[in-house]
């Protein structure tokens, strides 16, 4: 059982081992699938009808979730995201026998690493997951243990904001050390495996490792509303000079909005909201190194956001896709990062905790 997605061609790069631990992070990060509406009894009791069930109704929404939006890339557990992965292209085989998936993908992505900054690379891989579920209640735990590496990880690095760091990507230890640290979350975030928590009210819930219920992720603000679908609920860091595109996210039907609770400590950022043909074209520009400017488009929404205060903002928009891009520059937007003795090329690093919704 074979699904495609019509290939995307990834920017020209050049190979480097530098990016090695974003890129690696990104594997683990880019699988999210739900599961399926199914009674709980004899779904749990029975490894051989989770299978069935799993192969033939979960596993098509593989590819599809995974190309929605981008993948948060973090160093560590709980730790602010820096950077995000966007996969382009998928496809998957399902292996009936051994009762295994593997997950072919592709894409290109950006990350803020001292002393590099910021660093935009391209990603293939292909991994074999084990995966399970259980029902319990209105959740459903979709687990997803890994089995082997099948192929890769492929990595290309592309801009590198450090000019230094660019010359010395391949040459020993900077290349060694990247890659060493690479391997390192290879063998140890990826062997922990992945758990996607689906409700049919609240949206889905990711995290690495294996949650068993009733444990839930943990997450900077709680979703008080059950009539909105979360799309995301983290913490970010965008450093002076350098955004984050969150999304792309969905609103589905006119009388839907898109719900954003913001709080940001540090520097003040802008918010703008953009739509996807214009995010697409604003991010490819920013992760391969093209001069910082405005978006490429119109803005559809947003403004400034200032530290120490927690806002829920409600953006009616059309039905469509919607990046949220949060900027630290002087670039875009109406803020601009501040000039100081310290700091004489102006700002400083803004930590971002956000929960996306959308709902009437």
């Amino acid at each position: 059982m074979l699904a495609r997605v019509p290939a995307r061609r990834p920017p020209p790069v050049h190979a480097s081992a530098a990016s090695a631990a974003l890129a690696l992070a990104a594997i683990v990060l880019s699988f999210t699938f739900v599961g399926c509406p199914c009674i709980s009894g004899p779904v749990n009791a029975s490894p051989g009808l989770r299978w069935f069930l799993f192969s033939n109704f979960g596993a098509s929404k593989i590819c599809p979730e995974m190309l929605k939006s981008g993948v948060s890339l973090r160093l560590q557990d709980r730790s602010s995201s820096i950077g995000r992965f966007f996969p382009m292209q998928c496809s998957y085989d399902v292996n009936d026998e051994a009762q295994t998936v593997t997950v072919h993908i592709a894409g290109t992505g950006y990350g803020y690493m001292q002393p590099a900054k910021r660093v935009g690379f391209s990603l293939t891989t292909s991994v074999e997951y084990r995966p399970d579920f259980q029902i319990a209640g209105d959740d459903v735990y979709v687990w997803g243990r890994l089995n082997r590496i099948v192929q890769g990880p492929s990595f290309q690095l592309g801009y590198v904001e450090n000019p230094v760091i660019d010359v010395m990507a391949n040459v020993p230890p900077f290349g060694g050390l990247a890659n060493l640290l690479g391997n390192q979350i290879v063998a140890g975030e990826m062997t922990r495996g992945f758990t996607v928590l689906y409700n049919e009210e609240t949206g889905k819930d990711f995290t690495l490792g294996i949650l068993m219920p009733p444990q839930r992720p943990h997450h900077p603000f709680e979703a008080e509303d059950d009539e909105r679908y979360t799309f995301a609920n983290e913490v970010i860091e965008v450093q002076a000079h350098q955004r984050d595109y969150l999304g792309p996210f969905e609103v589905a039907d006119a009388d839907q909005a898109l719900y954003l609770k913001l709080s940001v400590q540090g520097a003040p950022v802008d918010i703008m909201i953009v739509d996807k043909l214009t995010g697409d074209a604003w991010r490819e520009a920013y992760q391969t190194g093209k001069p910082l400017g405005p978006p490429p488009g119109p803005v559809q929404a947003g403004g400034p956001l200032q530290p120490g205060i927690i806002e829920t903002r409600r953006y009616a928009l059309r039905p469509g896709l919607y990046y949220v891009v949060i900027d630290n520059t002087a670039a875009a937007g109406l803020v601009s990062p501040p000039i100081t003795l310290l700091s004489p090329l102006g700002g400083s690093a803004a930590q971002v905790s956000y929960m996306a919704q959308v709902g009437e």
